[in-house]
This record gives structure tokens, sequence and C-alpha cells, in this order.
């Protein structure tokens, strides 16, 4: 399989590839000779945008017959790629490592390119975890949260000094990097509505989108005459982008998708805050879209939970209330269901929490993320109120 690094710019995919990976090879006893790096954003290298410069480079280093590693940096600058890396393929003594161009390499490329013939390595900003590697001793827990939730993972934001180094470092990458790979690679004319779609995505992280409201928002409002199926192509874009992720809800005793409306996560929290000028930074939305963040980079595959309760009414009628389970977490044939708490400040608010949760009726790992210092512990009912700090710095914080 061709190995496809994948992931936003500047979130590390070039220095996993040539940095991390090879020292990794090397402590695994794999030869300097044995380590192929070609960088073909490296204008020295630009005879080897040419196919047959490329194989001709590649032949010359492979002299034996043991295992070759090829790391390719920027490949959409090779011309053919799709045909070369294949080449690849029919060599078994040749492992292929690439990286590509949000510009022009976009993760549905790769899955209709590669279909079968790849395996895609997601390369996310920092998680919590790792930004706290960056910190200073003297940074508390508490401290790093809310820089992190402010300013998010980017590895270079995280070395700077500065409240302002940072938030101009992002607002000019969203602008002049994100967004500009998006115009370019669609050639997009009229921006404008995708970028007022993207200021809604940012204001509304944690809450449901539904696109014929949105469609109507912008017709009442804005006097725009968007079609659905545009506001849904630049939903699209925006994914592959990877700048948010779409998570869908799941009906979980009626076991079966409920196609919209669905909820958008930002991968990186300090590019959602960015676009919006750092105006609203939200404690309690932008934990459950760092919780989201955690899921997927833990793994999981990650759904919106629904659950109806039977209740009666002031006037003693039955009704169905549906109830939201912030996420439903797969992974294999393991299961969790989580709730994101910024406090839980009272009985009632616990209550409120935990109620959708006991209305699942299932055995799997119930929990309830809570922010601030609460101690771990697992209620009477068996459901696991769990500190956001174990979460995010106990890899088996969740119990599997």
């Amino acid at each position: 399989m061709i190995k496809i690094v994948t992931g936003m710019r500047r979130s590390g995919k070039s220095f996993l590839l040539f940095n991390l990976f090879p020292k990794r090879l090397k402590n695994n006893g794999v030869d300097d000779n044995h380590i192929i790096t070609v960088d073909l954003e490296d204008y020295r290298n630009v005879s080897l945008r040419k196919p047959d410069e490329l194989l001709r480079y590649v032949d010359s280093r492979t002299v034996d017959d043991a295992m070759y590693y090829l790391l390719i940096d920027e490949v959409q600058r090779l011309e053919f790629f799709e045909e070369v890396l294949n080449s690849f393929l029919k060599k078994s003594n040749i492992d292929v490592y690439v990286t590509g161009s949000n510009a022009r390499f976009l993760s549905r490329d790769v899955i209709t390119i590669f279909r079968g013939r790849s395996d895609e390595v997601r390369v996310h900003p920092f998680c919590f975890k790792e930004f706290m590697s960056t910190q200073d001793d003297g940074h508390n827990h508490e401290q790093s949260l809310r820089q992190y939730l402010t300013y998010g993972g980017m590895p270079q934001a995280t070395t700077m000094e500065s409240d302002e180094q940072r938030k101009s470092y992002l607002q000019d990458l969203f602008t002049g990097t994100y967004l500009r790979d998006i115009k370019e690679r669609y050639s997009l004319r009229d921006d404008a509505d995708m970028e007022e779609l993207m200021d809604v995505l940012a204001s509304s992280v944690g809450s449901l989108v539904n696109p014929t409201k949105l469609r109507n928002t912008f017709l009442s409002v804005k006097k725009s005459s968007i079609t659905i199926d545009t506001i849904k192509t630049y939903l699209d874009l925006l994914q592959d982008a990877f700048l948010v992720e779409k998570s869908v809800r799941y009906d979980i005793k009626g076991r079966k998708y409920i196609d919209t409306p669905s909820k958008y996560y930002f991968d990186d929290l300090g590019l959602r805050n960015a676009r919006l000028g750092f105006r609203q930074v939200e404690y309690p939305h932008l934990m459950e879209n760092l919780i989201y963040n955690e899921l997927r980079i833990r793994g999981q595959m990650v759904d919106v939970g629904q659950v109806t309760l039977n209740a009666k009414n002031a006037a003693g009628k039955s009704q169905r209330i549906p109830l939201e389970v912030d996420f439903v977490c797969n992974q294999g044939d393991k299961r969790v269901y989580i709730q994101s708490a910024f406090r839980l400040p009272d009985e009632e608010k616990a209550m409120q929490e935990v109620r959708p949760l006991m209305q699942i009726g299932d055995n799997f790992q119930k929990v309830v993320v809570v922010g601030g210092m609460q101690p771990t512990y697992r209620n009477k009912d068996g459901i696991l109120i769990l500190n956001i700090f174990d979460f995010l710095l106990k890899p088996d914080s969740l119990e599997f």
C-alpha cells in the first residue's frame, strides 16, 4: 500500500515524513542508505518532478533486495504522479510514503485515485497532551487548557511567545493559506457566501446545522440566492481542506442514522477562533469541540446521538421527547457514550447531563466529561464522571 500522509497545511506532515519517521526507522535498524527522501518543493530537485528522472533516481538508489523506504513530499508537483506511484507498487522492496498539498491533493482525491491501493495517515494539530509538552513547567493545567482552547494546537503557534503573535499567525493562516487553497482548487469566483458559511459554522460549534435552514437564512438576511446544493458543496470543500469534520446524528434505540441536521467541528480551535477575530471564545462549546477532536485522534468513529424519552405533558398526555447524547463513539466492537459538561455546579445540572445517558438502556460505558478540577468518580447509576484532564492526559481514561 502507498501511505498517504494527509491533514491541514502547517500541521506537521513534512516534519513527520522527513524527521520523525526516518528517526524511527533508524532506531529500528534501517540503514541510512535505505531511506530515500525526495522534497519536490525544493527547486534544487526540480528535475525529479519529471517521471523518468524520478524513476531513474530511485532505481539508482535501490542496489540490493532489502527494503527501501521512499519518502516524497509535495508529490502533486510530480508530473503523472498517479502512474509513477503505481509503478512503485510493482516493486516488492520499496515502501512508499507521500504527502501532498491541500490545494491540489485533497482527501477526496486520495480516496478516488488510489482506492484499494493506499492507506491514509491523518495528521492533526497537536492534541492537548502534545501541547502540554511544549509548555513551560510553570504552566498549570487550567492555564494551559484555556490557552489551548483559545489558540489551538498548530505546532508553530505553540512556539510563539505572545498572544498577539499567535492571533496574527492564525488569522493569516486562515485567509492566506486555507481560503486560498480552496479558491484555487475549485476556481471559486464569488466566495462571499462560502466565507459567510464559515462564520456560521464557527459561531455554531456544538449546534446542529441544517442546510435548508441555512439557505432560508441566507435568503432572508443576506438576500442571497444560494442553493441548498451549493451550501452542501461548500461544506464538502471545507471538510476536504481538513478545516472541519462532520458528525452525523444517530438514533441510538432505532439504530439508524438521521441525515440532517449534523454538527461540524473545527480541526483546530485556534483557527476557529481566528475566523471570528477571537470575539467568541466560549469555553463550553470549545470544550465539546476539543473532546470531539481528541476522540477522533484516538481513532474513534464519532456520531451525535439521539435517544427518545417517553413522558407525559402537563395535560397528562404521552409525548416523545428527543434527548441529545453529545457523542456516540465506536471503535471495533467497543462503544462509549459521552456527554460534555463544562461545569456541574449542582445536582440539577448533573441530572440534566446524565438524563439522556440513563435512557439508553444498554451496557456500554457511559461518561460525562467535566471541566475544572472536579475529581473523577463513578456515580450511583454507574456513570463515569470524568475530569477533563484525566480524559485528555490518560490514554486509557475511557476504560475500553
